[in-house]
């Protein structure tokens, strides 16, 4: 397609977007609808030229003619569990080329102060508890993908911890790319609100049916608040024909903490945005990230930590593996403002390259403009250790398990954080499947 035929297309869609809004829907929600449809179709999908995008060209998703899907797809339970975690007890939300499926969702009976339901419901149904949480954490500065998830939008996950709520099960949210049209694309939004003193874990996981080479473009905007604990999983997951670019908000008030744990296995072009914004004394954000890159796959993560208040803190551990001829993209960013005083900032990026055609570029920054502060960061891209090599052959382990026992540890230094046993040995067992060196290893649970 053209490039004026394509620009023609993603015209009509915002036209078409906006004359099929119904007028019943809140002035607010037509009005950020609207603003973002806008927007969009004005920015146009970004290109390298612009500094958060110069190591990844979207061009493969800028040159096909995306659309919802217009019917809901055939799926089934077999192969839904497939993709599940065996031995996790969760509740769960099924979600198919963006549209929630509840005849394989499990909310089964919640706590008391806990509300969760899909994002079309509660906008059909009670649309205006959502004003304060929809969109208002999220933004297009750094990417017009943000803008086309507001403009789009059709459906996503709600959730509310009310104060002191404890959530003993975690929330699994598997959102599937069906094998449909090649074209197809959807535009999840995820909203969670820990209120005061509440904890809870919820696990956004994103894989594809067989054959599925569509698009998802998702936002998550969460909400911590003083004293809450969120432990967030991001599992991405795709067909390697697919395409996904995610942009998550993270907003913390005092003694809040939220650990990140974000795993990129799939995908054929993946960006991945993390913004946290650090508002309250004690607020604390732990940020663990894996990669793994191989054939012609393109990885892309770029990490924004915002100390705007004294007393908080930040880890952030990620590690990246490349084969084949993959690239991967690693660009973390911590800034601590002039009044944040007793900022601790830890950041670092390793990256293990197990080919010659593998690139991986890294790039760790630090703002400060506070002098009371102890930040560090450091980045280093490597092959695997000739010497750890060497004490494993000498004991009598041949060259293929060796590489594939230094290559699993170095993944599992991030693995390890995970508390949900039954996901880590997933994890590690797809790792494994995409490592032919791993291949040999041995995952227990």
């Amino acid at each position: 397609m053209s490039t004026n035929a394509l620009s023609q297309h993603y015209a009509e869609q915002v036209q078409r977007l906006q004359d099929g809004l119904p007028g019943a829907i809140p002035e607010w929600l037509a009005g950020r609808r609207h603003g973002a449809a806008a927007r969009f179709s004005e920015a146009g999908f970004p290109d390298p030229r612009q500094e958060e995008w110069k190591y990844t060209n979207v061009r493969p998703i800028a040159t096909k003619p995306f659309m919802a899907a217009v019917s809901d797809a055939p799926v089934s339970e077999e192969a839904l569990r497939a993709m599940g975690f065996e031995g996790l007890d969760a509740y769960r939300m099924v979600f198919v080329d963006g549209r929630l499926r509840t005849e394989f969702s499990d909310l089964g009976e919640l706590p008391a102060g806990v509300t969760v339901q899909g994002l079309a419901e509660a906008l059909a149904s009670d649309p205006d508890p959502l004003e304060p949480l929809l969109g208002t954490l999220a933004h297009d500065r750094f990417s017009s993908f943000a803008a086309a998830n507001m403009a789009f939008l059709t459906d996503g996950a709600v959730i509310r911890l009310g104060k002191g709520v404890r959530l003993e099960r975690p929330l699994h949210l598997l959102i599937v790319g069906s094998a449909g049209s090649p074209a197809t694309w959807s535009h999840p939004r995820v909203l969670i609100q820990a209120g005061e003193g509440s904890e809870a874990t919820v696990i956004e996981h994103y894989a594809d049916l067989e054959g599925a080479s569509g698009f998802t473009n998702t936002v998550t905007e969460l909400r911590a608040e003083a004293g809450a604990q969120l432990r967030h999983y991001l599992l991405q997951d795709h067909a390697d024909s697919a395409y996904h670019v995610g942009s998550v908000f993270i907003q913390q008030r005092r003694d809040s903490r939220v650990t990140s744990h974000n795993v990129n296995l799939g995908g054929r072009l993946v960006r991945h945005d993390l913004n946290v914004d650090l508002t309250e004394p004690g607020a604390e954000i732990e940020l663990n990230g894996l990669f793994l890159v191989g054939g012609r796959q393109h990885v892309d993560t770029h990490t924004r930590v915002h100390h705007s208040s004294p007393h908080t803190t930040s880890r952030e551990q990620y590690r990246g593996i490349g084969q084949g001829h993959g690239r991967g993209v690693f660009k973390g960013r911590v800034l601590v403002e002039r009044g944040a005083q007793k900022t601790d900032a830890q950041q670092h990026s390793a990256n293990l390259l197990l080919s010659p055609n593998a690139e991986i570029d890294t790039k760790p920054e630090l703002e400060i403009y506070a002098d009371d502060v102890k930040c560090a960061h450091g980045a280093t891209v490597g092959q695997l250790d000739e010497t750890s090599m060497y004490y494993l052959r000498s004991r009598g382990i041949d060259a293929e398990a060796a590489r594939g026992m230094l290559v699993f540890a170095f993944a599992d230094e991030v693995l390890e954080r995970m508390e949900l046993a039954p996901v880590r040995t997933s994890i590690e067992r797809r790792l494994a499947a995409r490592l032919p060196e791993a291949g040999a290893i041995d995952v227990i649970g």
